[in-house]
């Protein structure tokens, strides 16, 4: 891609996410994702209904009558983005790629942390770590994140989202909140002729399959049926499987296809952990 090809995409998805992040998101991140903990601000004379476990004795005893602490928010946090780049991520609908609208939501949760002052880093993976970019402020920041997203190239088509939790756990120097953004098709995890497919596999008679991953190719019938029904249960059985891990785990999880609008699916992921 050409470096002005490049740069006016970079500006294109720059103004929908600061548009978003600024009119549509910004209430809904900060109480989402609250600070780490309670920093001591100043004190105050205690009024009724105080709780009592927030006097300051030391002032107290100085001036002869009670006074609280006042804590508030400590509101920065790092935000981490773990971002799947294998091959299974070029594929999409006539709306858009896997990777287009990756592009977008990682663009959006990075406005919306700087607007909060938070720091923004990020962890390209494939089958193993591809790029680290670690967690800075500000809009120059963003638009070099952008920029990656748009023209990284990796060495590995493969993903392993084991590997990619791993590294955040070694680098995190402290708690983060951190969002993993991929379609999670593990190669032991499904079947493979029919990986590249969609949801529902239409009739389109002979088809030619590639596994955007590892490049095996296989043709199937989707006039079979049979077939389509096993896909579909699959399918069904796959996104069941993944929703039980994310719940064990107590992971909040979303599921956007790329015919849908992302905004709706990530404001409703916020409201689920205000």
């Amino acid at each position: 891609m050409e470096t002005s090809e490049i740069l006016k995409k970079v500006r294109k998805i720059e103004i929908k996410a600061r548009g978003l992040s600024a009119n549509v998101f910004a209430g809904q991140y900060h109480s989402a994702f609250k600070g780490r903990g309670m920093a001591f601000s100043e004190v105050r004379e205690y009024e009724y209904g105080d709780d009592v476990r927030d006097i300051d004795w030391n002032v107290t005893a100085r001036f002869h009558r009670p006074y609280v602490k006042v804590f508030e928010e400590e509101r920065e946090l790092t935000v981490m983005l773990l971002i799947d780049v294998s091959g299974s991520l070029d594929f999409g609908t006539q709306r858009q790629m896997k990777r287009d609208m990756v592009t977008e939501i990682a663009a959006t949760i990075a406005f919306s942390a700087i607007q909060n002052n938070d720091k923004i880093g990020v962890v390209f993976f494939s089958d193993h770590i591809e790029k680290y970019i670690p967690p800075k402020k500000g809009r120059k920041h963003i638009l070099y994140i952008i920029r990656e997203l748009l023209d990284f190239k990796p060495e590995s088509k493969r993903t392993d989202v084991k590997q990619a939790l791993e590294f955040l756990t070694s680098v995190a120097k402290r708690r983060c909140t951190a969002f993993v953004l991929s379609d999670f098709y593990v190669q032991q995890d499904f079947l493979q002729p029919l990986q590249i497919c969609a949801k529902e596999l239409p009739n389109v008679g002979l088809m030619r399959v590639v596994d955007a991953e590892t490049g095996f190719e296989q043709y199937i019938d989707t006039s079979s049926r049979k077939l389509r029904q096993a896909h579909e249960h699959y399918w069904m059985n796959r996104q069941q499987q993944l929703r039980e891990t994310m719940n064990k785990s107590n992971v909040d999880m979303i599921s956007i296809a790329t015919n849908e609008d992302f905004v709706k699916h990530l404001l409703m992921l916020f409201k689920q952990r205000s």
